[in-house]
């Protein structure tokens, strides 16, 4: 919560609090322990800004009904020095409680103090926390669902840095294991065709054009030095050649995307310093794996799992669990990260409880790994669902459609939901400049408040608090409530792991603020009223330019 939001809930409680302790002493009340109650946000704001149910909570300790123990509470109530302004009992016993002036006050310059630091906190207490997300198959280009995944995780890795966690973001590199098997293979046959008549691409390996450009890029390079090698040889050579410039590829792109990582994490390392075999070995020393048929077991089942599965095939290759269940223990053992999570497609959620079962019998706490499953995301053009591109027939990639649409507008709507919810993206609406378009409804906002700004005589100055408390119109107190209720939305966006809870607090404060500006003058109005109006916009711009940057979406000035 903001500070202001901190110091109103704990000089309620201890209002409350007082209040019981003059009932008691009064003799109105027995001296009974006090129940833990709660103080929250109405559903209905008309109801009041605040509610306790201290006195539902009491009624059997105190022997009262509730409505009795919330009059006598009332009655003893002293809201003096506080930014409460008043209370209210309703119904069967519900306190009621109004912010005060002052609250508003405080709350505006709150948030002009803070200026780009309004939002901050130390929620997260500085823990390490690891977030890998999109770690795309490096053998082709990233697709929709990898572009949904790099908004979901980068704005996440964003939102937990803010709440006061340490975080790093991570890309894991798959260069090991059967798709760069078959990415060599595919590379191979696509080069031999080129020297030979005859050559086949079976059904099952790559048939990408960029295959095809890598054969004859190699081939302009080597010419047919390796068509008469070892396969082996030849195969290596391929993808020595080709891996490298597919992750400059991905890198590449997901910088324009604006994301950037601290580590790009390759597979290969845990099979070459021995990480891989380690934790079978650990698994085994631990009395957690058995042989069946030449296969090395892990005893899943006893952990949870559906199904124990194999670690080590009869043939002494490491099945791809393996290196998986090396990577997590390297990210929170080796490396010491208090929390793992991973942004993952909904298909993987049979995986993450054979991966805990995993983790927990080495010794490690399985809570410590969260998973984010992500549902699909169907894109939507005239009213019809895409399925491929009218200029190559291929399916859409993180690529083209950034070539399509903004990336302002792509990082916003892919944060549109939460990731447990599948979604249409509308292509056309997303390129679209009008109110409808959520992404460019809430920077027109952010661009109406600077035009505000740029209009003579409209600079704003510092206001003294008596100056921000005639903010008292309904739109004006209904801003700042939801402008106060910023910092509290991070926390509760990286308690959830849910980024999307920032796009809709985005949507909402745009609202709020067109409202305000519809109901209530800002020029024109007595001195001292429009350096206050003057000040909530030049909040309401901070809050929205912070929440823009969390997501990394511009705040224009101008449109």
């Amino acid at each position: 919560m903001s500070t202001v939001v901190t110091q109103a809930n704990e000089q309620l409680r201890e209002a409350i609090l007082a209040a019981l302790g003059e009932a008691v002493a009064a003799g109105e009340l027995p001296g009974e322990p006090i129940p833990a109650f709660v103080i929250e946000i109405p559903a209905d704001r008309s109801h009041g800004d605040l509610a306790a149910n201290v006195a539902m909570v009491s009624a059997r300790a105190f022997r009262q009904s509730p409505r009795k123990i919330a009059e006598t509470i009332a009655a003893h109530l002293n809201l003096a020095g506080t930014f409460l302004e008043r209370a209210e009992v309703a119904g069967p016993g519900f306190l009621n409680f109004f912010l005060a002036p002052s609250f508003y006050a405080a709350a505006v310059a709150d948030v002009l103090a803070k200026g780009a630091d309004y939002g901050r906190s130390d929620y997260g207490q500085g823990k390490k926390v690891l977030v890998e997300f999109v770690s795309a198959n490096p053998t082709g280009p990233m697709h929709i669902g990898n572009a949904r995944g790099g908004a979901i995780g980068d704005c996440l890795a964003a939102v937990l840095e803010r709440a006061g966690y340490q975080v790093s973001r991570e890309f894991y590199i798959n260069d090991a294991g059967n798709q760069i098997n078959k990415f060599g293979m595919s590379l191979e046959l696509r080069y031999l065709q080129l020297y030979r008549d005859g050559v086949e691409m079976p059904e099952d390996s790559y048939h990408g054009q960029d295959i095809v450009e890598h054969a004859k890029a190699f081939a302009a390079i080597h010419g047919d030095r390796y068509v008469d090698a070892s396969e082996e040889e030849r195969r290596q050579a391929l993808v020595d050649y080709a891996l490298p410039l597919n992750v400059a590829g991905l890198e590449r792109d997901l910088a324009t995307y604006r994301i950037h990582y601290d580590c790009w994490f390759r597979e290969s390392t845990l099979h070459e310093n021995g990480e891989a075999a380690k934790v079978v070995e650990l698994l085994t020393a631990r009395g957690y794996t058995y042989e069946s048929e030449g296969a090395v077991w892990f005893k899943a089942t006893d952990f949870g799992a559906d199904k124990d599965f194999v670690l080590r095939r009869s043939n002494g290759f490491f099945t791809y669990v393996v290196p998986d269940i090396a990577y997590h223990y390297n990210k929170l053992v080796t490396r010491g990260y208090d929390k793992a999570i991973d942004v993952l497609g909904a298909d993987h959620h049979g995986y993450v409880p054979r991966l805990k079962a995993a983790l927990q019998a080495l010794g490690v706490d399985p809570a410590r790994l969260d998973v984010v499953l992500m549902q699909m995301v169907r894109l939507i053009r005239d009213g019809e669902v895409v399925k491929a591109s009218k200029r190559s027939g291929k399916a859409i990639t993180l690529v083209t459609l950034l070539e399509e649409i903004p990336i302002d507008a792509a990082r916003f709507y892919f944060n549109l939901r939460e990731a447990n919810s599948q979604f249409d993206f509308d292509l056309d609406l997303a390129i679209e400049q009008s109110a409808s378009n959520p992404v460019y409804y809430v920077q027109y906002a952010h661009a109406r408040i600077c035009s505000i700004f740029k209009r003579e005589g409209a600079a704003p100055r510092p206001c003294t608090p008596e100056e921000l408390a005639l903010l008292a119109a309904p739109e004006e107190k209904a801003l700042i409530r939801h402008l106060a209720g910023y910092t509290g939305e991070i926390v509760e966006a990286a308690k959830d792991y849910d980024p999307s809870r920032i796009t809709r607090y985005c949507t909402e404060l745009a609202t709020l603020f067109h409202k305000f500006y519809n109901s209530c003058h800002v020029l024109g109005e007595e001195e001292s009223l429009m350096q206050a109006r003057l000040s909530l916009c030049d909040a309401t711009r901070v809050t929205l330019r912070n929440a823009l940057d969390l997501l990394k979406i511009g705040a224009p000035e101008s449109m």
